[in-house]
């Protein structure tokens, strides 16, 4: 995979693409990431990328011609690369909220160019004309789209063919397959008194896998009951969601005849 991000303050990038998983897939070349400062695309001497808005307002707004610029530029320099299939990002709070669903449609492209913003906003013809997909990570502000790239990057090039080695490693990872993931342990069995479960020592891998797809449910159905309306359930899941739910009535209804006593 191809990602190019344009961005005011390229050197922010420097340190987390060049640590841990992403730093290993560039070394091992399964991603090849260049970062372009927007201002070495300004068509003046001062090297400024914004201006004030059109109708009056506070603050600066981001121009349409350094993107513009940048964009093509990119495309020159990869033409001789076989990248059929790209998109242009623009990382913006406006945009689609990005979850996992789209980070695994994202690993698909060849070519990603992500859009940072910073300042109060860009100009529309940005998003009008230039990027064909806006993405936010949440609904909160941050100063700018430097922090959500790097968030949308990693999640992506994770999920590339031979980053992690294992496939199962994001499979079995949380929302991969629309649960929550379940307990993990490892050495030591017994840690001050707190004990690893006996099913995952006892060699049953059917058991295993049973214990840990109850867990994921269960982990889910206390902290992200939402996720269960978009996941596709089998008989036995549901059945154990009925018990988990005639249970906690059960407890409610408990604990509300001792209130009253």
């Amino acid at each position: 995979m191809k990602i190019d991000i344009i961005t005011l303050f390229p050197t922010m990038f420097e340190k987390p693409f060049s640590e841990s998983i992403i730093g290993r897939a560039r070394k091992n070349k399964i991603v090849d990431i260049t970062i372009w400062n927007l201002r070495d695309f300004s068509t003046n001497k001062h090297k400024t990328v914004d201006d004030y808005p059109f109708g009056g307002g506070g603050g600066m707004i981001l121009a349409p011609e350094p993107f513009f610029r940048a964009v093509e530029h990119i495309k020159q320099v990869n033409r001789n690369l076989f990248l059929p299939r790209g998109k242009i990002i623009l990382m913006s709070p406006q945009g689609e909220r990005f979850n996992q669903k789209k980070a695994v449609e994202l690993s698909h492209y060849d070519h990603l160019i992500i859009l940072c913003g910073h300042y109060e906003g860009f100009d529309e013809r940005i998003r009008e004309y230039l990027a064909e997909e806006e993405i936010s990570i949440g609904d909160y502000v941050l100063t700018g789209g430097e922090l959500p790239a790097m968030v949308v990057v990693d999640s992506v090039v994770r999920l590339l063919p031979g980053v992690l080695g294992n496939s199962e490693a994001t499979e079995e990872d949380s929302f991969s397959r629309g649960l929550l993931e379940y307990p993990q342990y490892t050495r030591p069995r017994d840690f001050r008194g707190y004990l690893v479960p006996d099913v995952l020592l006892s060699g049953n891998h059917k058991e295993i896998a049973r214990w840990r797809r109850e867990q994921s449910l269960l982990r889910t159905l206390k902290r992200r009951p939402e996720m269960l309306e978009n996941c596709e359930l089998t008989k036995e899941d549901i059945e154990f969601l009925k018990k988990l739910k005639i249970k906690g009535t059960a407890s409610n209804n408990e604990s509300r005849k001792k209130e009253n006593i």
